[in-house]
C-alpha cells in the first residue's frame, strides 16, 4: 500500500487539517530519475577511444611567444601529435588533426576546451575525420596539461636537473 497524495489529504482531514492534494503533492519527496553517468565514468568507459587536443604557450628568449598545439592519447598519456605555431588559426588547427590521424585512424572522441579557436571553421574542417567530439567539461582543460606540464619544462631536464644548469 503507497501513501499517495490523496490518501495523505485524507488522513490530515481525519485530524482536522485541510489541505488541497495538490499541496501534499508538491511538498512529497519525489522519485528522481537514476543519475547520469559521470564525466568520471565517460572518461573510464571511453578511455581507448579518447584523445585530448590543447594549446600551450612558449615564451621565446626574444620576449616572443609561440603557440604548441598537443593532441594526447589519453589511455596512456601518449604524445601522438605535435606542432608550434606563431599564428594559430581554425584552419591551421583543423589540418593539424587531420594530419595527425591519416586514413582510418582517428579516434572515436576528442576532447577539448572551450577555447574559441574551435569554432566552425574548426568543426567544418575536421570533418573529414570522422571524430565525434565528447561533451566539453566546463571549465576545464582538456586534460592535455596533466600529462606533466608544458612539455618544453621537461625538454631542457637531464637526470631531474636542468640542462643549462652545468657545473
Amino acid at each position: 500500500m503507497t501513501w499517495g497524495a490523496p490518501r495523505i489529504r485524507n488522513e490530515l482531514a481525519k485530524l482536522g487539517i485541510e489541505v488541497a492534494v495538490s499541496s501534499v503533492a508538491k511538498y512529497m519527496v519525489r522519485e528522481g530519475k537514476p543519475p547520469s553517468p559521470s564525466w568520471r565514468a565517460f572518461l573510464d568507459n571511453h578511455v581507448k577511444d579518447l584523445v585530448a587536443i590543447d594549446f600551450f604557450v612558449v615564451p621565446t628568449a626574444t620576449f616572443g611567444v609561440l603557440f604548441g598545439f598537443l593532441v594526447l592519447a589519453h589511455e596512456r598519456r601518449r604524445v601522438l601529435h605535435f606542432n608550434v605555431t606563431a599564428n594559430p588559426t581554425a584552419e591551421w588547427t583543423a589540418r593539424q588533426l587531420v594530419q595527425a590521424f591519416p586514413e582510418e585512424t582517428a579516434p572515436r572522441f576528442l576532447v577539448r576546451d572551450r577555447d574559441k579557436i574551435y569554432g566552425e571553421r574548426f568543426e567544418r574542417g575536421v570533418t573529414g575525420v570522422h571524430v565525434r567530439l565528447a561533451p566539453r567539461r566546463p571549465g576545464r582543460w582538456a586534460g592535455t596539461r596533466r600529462s606533466g606540464g608544458y612539455p618544453f619544462r621537461r625538454a631542457g631536464r637531464v637526470g631531474g636537473r636542468s640542462a643549462l644548469a652545468r657545473e
